[in-house]
């Protein structure tokens, strides 16, 4: 039990408390006025997942975070990369934040809900994104070598795919380029792979 939360199974709920350090099981949800959909709710929502890449950075993991939002704005799933902690390849942060946000609804579609990632989803996680039939992905930095929203392949808008969503792509990109950038210059420099 969480303070000002519920235990629901597996996962944890947090009404309002804003703290985004919660374990990687964690489905959060902060109250967002539902008229305010516009750059400034995909900035605040981005922040929240710069939270989370600073906790897996913190924890030793990549600096990747990302949370899904259902249509009223409000943030019900957070999460971010467990590869390196859990020693588990399909840990990223969207996979993790799908399966949070699931939880939270009780259902597999996550229809009008958006995921904002620091970093634009690899061909894993956009798959993930279109089988979750999620209205829109919101991403901070491109990824030139594994990008698969824009970047290398457009996995969310194909229209051979049951399933196209919503890119908007860039948002604070230049913060989340940056946390990348310094974790792996810190590992090169601890002689880290």
């Amino acid at each position: 039990m969480l303070a000002n939360g519920v235990a629901i199974g597996n996962w944890q709920l947090a009404i309002g408390d804003g703290d985004w350090r919660q374990p990687h099981r964690a489905s959060i949800i902060v109250d967002m006025p539902q008229d305010d959909r516009n750059e400034s709710q995909y900035e605040r929502w981005m922040d929240a997942a710069i939270d989370q890449a600073l906790i897996a950075q913190r924890e030793g993991d990549v600096p990747i975070g990302a949370v899904i939002a259902n249509s009223g704005g409000e943030i019900i799933a957070a999460a971010h990369n467990r590869r390196i902690i859990d020693a588990d390849p399909t840990a990223h942060a969207e996979m993790l934040a799908i399966r949070a946000a699931a939880g939270a609804v009780g259902d597999w579609r996550l229809g009008g809900c958006t995921i904002v990632v620091t970093l634009e989803p690899c061909c894993m996680c956009a798959g993930a994104i279109v089988l979750a039939r999620l209205d829109r992905v919101v991403y901070g930095a491109s990824d030139p070598k594994a990008g698969a929203v824009d970047t290398l392949y457009q996995l969310c808008t194909d229209p051979k795919l049951n399933h196209r969503c919503e890119t908007v792509p860039g948002v604070q990109a230049a913060k989340c380029g940056q946390l990348l950038t310094d974790f792996f210059r810190a590992q090169r420099a601890a002689g880290k792979k």
